[in-house]
Formats: C-alpha cells, structure tokens, sequence
C-alpha cells in the first residue's frame, strides 16, 4: 500500500470507526491512556467461553487522528481474525507501527501503539482472572489485587483504572519521544 493509500485509510477510519462503542456482554472493558497528549482509549473484549480467544472487540476513546484510527483498525482486525491471547500478546507494537505506515505515525509511536497495549492489557486482565477464578478467589479478592497492581503502574502509557484520568490529567506535558 502507498503511502497515500494509508493516509487515506487512516482518514476513513477516525472519521468512520468501526466496532466503535460499548460491547454490552463484554468480559472487560480496559482503558488505557497516552499522558503525553491526552489520548484515551478503552477496550471492550469478550473472549471465547471455552478457549483463549477473542470472539469479538470493541472500543470507545477520544484523542489524535492516529491513536483513533489505530484503535479502528486494530478492532477490525482482531474481529476478522478472532485472534488467540497469544496471537494477541506476540503482536509487536514494530508491527502494529508497519501496519500503520512507519513513514507517517513512526513519529508519533505512542498513539499509534496506544489500542493494541490496551488490548494486550484486556487479554492479561482475562486470563488472570480465569486463572484465579480456577484457582478458588473471589471477585472481591480479584479486585482488590488488580487494585494493587494498578497503583504499581507508573510511566509511559497507562492502562487499567485511572488511565483515562491520567492521560487527561497530563495532557499537554509530551513526553520524550512522544508526540
């Protein structure tokens, strides 16, 4: 694809997203954020019921022309492909950079990156919670430990709760390398 071609794309999906919106049955819904610019976006997942899959993806954010339409493409994709958790977690953000076009979100990794770390964070919060559920925990005790890991979080983008207040909460500071 040309260059021209990608921005094309890009345009067409900030301006008409798809699978944009809450996912009603969704097995988590993750926020995440880019503190650098104030970019937020949160991930709605629904996993297969009896395998590490993803039976479907939405999102929902605000932000840049790049980390919306990223967010776009990503949902299409993974909705197309009905990606594993560990297709999902291999998937480097190099790769989510190429898919993009380097040449015109290369400067800007951060938003372009911003919904597949999200996603990555979605499916490490789904299997965590399968497997302490297996392992006899309540959600009460589930909560209280993601709780703990959350406050553990510190720099770059952030996910989980509080990223979207934190990535409004910082705009307008980019950080180095960032926007």
């Amino acid at each position: 694809m040309d260059r021209q071609t990608r921005i094309e794309l890009l345009v067409d999906h900030f301006k008409r997203p798809r699978h944009r919106g809450a996912l009603a049955d969704a097995d988590v819904r993750m926020p995440g954020g880019n503190p650098g610019c104030g970019d937020v976006v949160a991930m709605y997942v629904r996993a297969a019921a009896d395998e590490d899959r993803i039976d479907e993806v939405s999102f929902e954010g605000q932000g840049c022309t790049i980390s919306q339409a990223a967010a776009s493409i990503l949902a299409e994709r993974v909705n197309r492909k009905h990606l594993s958790f560990a297709d999902v977690l291999e998937m480097s953000y190099e790769q989510m950079i190429a898919l993009l076009g380097e040449d015109i979100v290369g400067s800007r990794p951060r938003c372009a990156t911003l919904a597949l770390g999200t996603l990555k964070a979605a499916v490490k919060r789904i299997d965590m919670d399968r497997r302490l559920r297996a392992a006899g925990r309540s959600e009460e005790e589930i909560r209280t430990m993601r709780e703990a890991l959350a406050t553990q979080a510190a720099g770059g983008l952030v996910f989980g709760a509080g990223a979207e207040e934190k990535a409004r909460r910082d705009e307008g500071t980019p950080p180095a390398g960032g926007r």
